[in-house]
Formats: structure tokens, C-alpha cells, sequence
């Protein structure tokens, strides 16, 4: 008579455990993977206004809409100086218009060696993007047509395209109120004006953008 072969109680027990770490040490993974892109995309939030500010502490203009940025940096010409000189940075926050201030503005910040990237505004590499491949850009809060009007207080706002609401949440409650349609970071689908979306779904691609 045969004697029926199977697993014993304790070598069921050891693989159960095993499968259990390696579930457990592959959701640790995806959560590190998950908090390094957060961490990469707050880094866009926190040193693109440091940028910014640090043009302007420097030659008393802002960059992009520096009359004379053909003397202040090296490397750009007078037909890339600002064109309204008003204090505020002009055009849409995704121009790719080579004449608008939104546009010209990362030329001076990485000519001034504030900002790294291309300074060549032809070169395909020219336009700053995020981490996930979406396009990074400044504006002013009137020109931000995005975002509903006065939903900002300050002049002017970054924001960052394609950004999915996994994350887009996390940024809210790092760098602000963690709600998606209040204080100073909203989360907008892009195309779709708004004050913003109180709680971004996980999957959804958003732009988020950031008064400063």
C-alpha cells in the first residue's frame, strides 16, 4: 500500500512565510520607487522659485523679463531680452513661443548659471521637464489660465505637467494643505480650468501647479 506524499504542515508554514516577505519586500520597493519620484518632483517646487528669486536678487529684473539680459548674462543677444519689462513673466507657462517671457525665462536662468539645461531655446532639450517626462514652466497667475482666476494670491506660479494623483496628493501634503483645491498648490486636469481637485484619483495624470 502507497504512502500519500504532500507538504507537512511546517514546510507549508515556510513557504508562506517566504512568499510573505517577498510580497512585503516588493511593496517596500514600490513605495521607495514611489517616494524618490515625490522627492523629485518637490525638488522642482522647492528650487525653481529659488531660481527665480535668485536672478532677481541679483540683477533687481526678473529673469525672462530682464531688459537687459544681453549685458547681464553672457550668451543671449538684445533680441532676447524681455519685452514687457512690467515684473511680471509673460506668456503661457507651456509656451514654446521664443519671444515669450514664460519661454525666454529658462535662458537666463541657466546663462546666469542659476538653472541647468540648454540654453539654446531650438534645441529639443530646451524646455525643462519633470521626472515623469512632464513639461515644467512659470507664469503669472493671470496669464495661468489653467487654474481658475484668484485662486492664487501671489504674482506667479510653477507648475508641472503629468503628474499622476498618487503623487500629485503626496506633493499637496509635503509642500502645502493636502487638499488638491485649496492654498497654494492645485491639482488641475490640464485642459480643464479649474480651482483645482480636492482629492486627485491615483491613476490620473494632473498638472500641478504652485504659487510663489
Amino acid at each position: 500500500m502507497k504512502t500519500q506524499q504532500g507538504f507537512t504542515l511546517i514546510e507549508l508554514a515556510i513557504v508562506l512565510v517566504i512568499a510573505g516577505l517577498l510580497l512585503a519586500g516588493v511593496m517596500r520597493g514600490q513605495e521607495l520607487i514611489a517616494n524618490a519620484k515625490v522627492k523629485s518632483l518637490a525638488s522642482d517646487f522647492r528650487n525653481i522659485p529659488t531660481y527665480f528669486y535668485g536672478y532677481q536678487d541679483r540683477f533687481r529684473v526678473l529673469p525672462g523679463d530682464d531688459h537687459a539680459a544681453d549685458i547681464h548674462v553672457n550668451g543671449t543677444n538684445a533680441t532676447t531680452n524681455g519685452q514687457t519689462q512690467n515684473g511680471l513673466i509673460q506668456g503661457a507657462w507651456n509656451s514654446n513661443t521664443d519671444t515669450d517671457e514664460s519661454f525666454l525665462i529658462w535662458q537666463h536662468l541657466r546663462l546666469a548659471g542659476l538653472a541647468i539645461g540648454s540654453t539654446d531655446p531650438t534645441s529639443t532639450q530646451y524646455v525643462p521637464r519633470n521626472s515623469e517626462g512632464g513639461q515644467l514652466g512659470v507664469s503669472n497667475v493671470t496669464a495661468l489660465t489653467a487654474v481658475t482666476a484668484g485662486a492664487f494670491s501671489s504674482a506667479h506660479a510653477m507648475c508641472s505637467d503629468a503628474i499622476l494623483g498618487r503623487y500629485a496628493a503626496q506633493l499637496d501634503t509635503m509642500l502645502d494643505d493636502g487638499v488638491g483645491n485649496t492654498g497654494a498648490m492645485r491639482v488641475v486636469l490640464n485642459g480643464t480650468p479649474s480651482a483645482g481637485v480636492a482629492a486627485p484619483l491615483p491613476g490620473t495624470a494632473y498638472l500641478v501647479c504652485m504659487s510663489f
